[in-house]
């Protein structure tokens, strides 16, 4: 009579191999998270960034920043975008602001939290020698925005 070797998994090695899979989706799942909302930040900085070249240009060719109404921004609505908008301060400083839609990302509201929609403002102060240096801060939790943006 030949004995048969009996192949396949023993019940406890099923269970411990579930359990490191349910570990290793704990630990991802919110990693996966921000790093999508970070994606979404990111969209909100590239849509405060597309104005930079033009007030940058004209700073340099008027030796000031240039008036609101003389800057036409395009539009940059999109999914995780409301609006984009450029003010000048006084002659040697201009903001450039985005507004995130909150109604696609909440965690793109002010300080992560909240119903207030979160911003990107890249303030730029005009040099002595005519360069524009920008400097990047806004009410998107600080988490969420690059590192070119942290401050």
């Amino acid at each position: 009579m030949k004995r048969s070797l009996q192949q396949g998994f023993t019940l406890i090695e099923l269970m411990i191999v579930v359990a490191i899979i349910g570990i290793l989706a704990a630990v991802a799942l919110p990693a996966y998270q921000d790093y999508t909302v970070r994606a979404k930040a990111t969209e909100v900085i590239l849509a405060a960034s597309s104005p930079k070249t033009s007030v940058s240009e004209a700073a340099q060719t008027l030796g000031q920043m240039p008036g609101t109404n003389s800057v036409t921004v395009d539009t940059q609505a999109s999914t995780y975008v409301a609006s984009v908008s450029y003010a000048q301060t006084n002659s040697s400083v201009g903001v450039i602001t985005a507004t995130a839609s909150i109604a696609r990302e909440a965690k793109l509201a002010a300080g992560g939290t909240g119903s207030t929609a979160g911003t990107i403002v890249l303030t730029g102060t005009i040099q002595g020698n005519g360069q524009v240096v920008w400097v990047c801060s806004g009410t998107i939790a600080s988490k969420y925005r690059p590192a070119s943006c942290q401050g």
